[in-house]
């Protein structure tokens, strides 16, 4: 027994409930928001739900492992994989929502994501994996399959980081108030920090490396809740007097209106 693996699955059941919070105050910040809006914040508590979903039986996982429980650490990263497939799709549908504004069109194209997860899974339980390996820090799985871990890289990784880059460029590119800047772009940079370390934690075999990944994972997601709700403090710097959630104001300028289609 190690006491480094319930230092992990403590990491892992603060990212579970982190996760599950940062949702449950997303929705319901729902009057807040109109119509137009409303989509894309139901696809950010979709993804913050699949993060908590993820971890929670990666909580089990590693008191499994602490227990010397092999096929409760199996049924539990088996269980972890099916949020963790589809965690690009709502990701994907709020970015093409917020530039493109259109429903349907993001809806159809993150349906072509929720097909890569699919694959992946199928993948995945028809190959099997490697494992488990218990070590001081963590117990770790190996994807017997090389052709699951391609799909995963280019068609749930890959394009949707690109998007988050693509869209971080966009940001930056245009000229805008130093507090808008903060609440569009830091959202991003957190979701894709999180994004990012939920892959390195599914795929490497160093348990430090994958300790350190789920610290990052926790990390991103403090960063997103305070990103949303920024401390009063910041508020003042910024010159935020009031947070605004609105994606789109149809009753505000030309220059808010362009401010809130980048907004959440």
């Amino acid at each position: 027994m190690n006491a480094g693996l319930l230092v992990n699955a403590t990491i892992c059941f603060a990212i579970t409930i982190s996760s599950f919070a940062f949702a449950w105050v997303l929705a319901r910040s729902e009057e807040e928001h109109n119509d137009k809006s409303k989509p894309a914040l139901w696809s950010l508590v979709i993804l913050w739900s699949l993060v908590g979903l993820t971890y929670l039986p990666t909580t089990i996982r590693m008191i499994a492992a602490y227990l010397s429980r092999e096929n409760l650490d199996l049924v539990m990263y088996s269980l972890a994989a099916v949020p963790f497939s589809f965690v690009a799709v709502p990701l994907v549908f709020f970015i093409l929502y917020v530039i493109v504004g259109n429903k349907k069109i993001s809806a159809y194209i993150s349906l072509l994501f929720v097909l890569f997860g699919a694959a992946y899974l199928m993948l995945l339980f028809t190959s099997g994996v490697i494992g488990p390996i218990v070590s001081d820090y963590s117990s770790l799985f190996t994807i017997n399959s090389d052709i699951a871990i391609n799909i995963y890289l280019m068609g749930l990784f890959v394009i949707p980081t690109a998007m988050i880059i693509g869209f971080l460029l966009l940001i930056f590119l245009q000229k805008m108030p130093k507090h808008l800047r903060y609440r569009t772009a830091l959202p991003l940079v957190a979701i894709s920090f999180v994004f990012d370390f939920m892959l390195t934690d599914m795929i490497t075999m160093v348990d430090v490396m994958q300790l350190v990944a789920r610290i990052f994972v926790l990390i991103g997601t403090v960063q997103a809740f305070l990103a949303y709700f920024p401390p009063m403090t910041l508020q003042e710097k910024l010159g935020i007097k009031k947070y605004q959630y609105e994606l789109y104001d149809d009753e505000d300028s030309d220059i808010e209106e362009e401010e809130d289609d980048l907004d959440v």
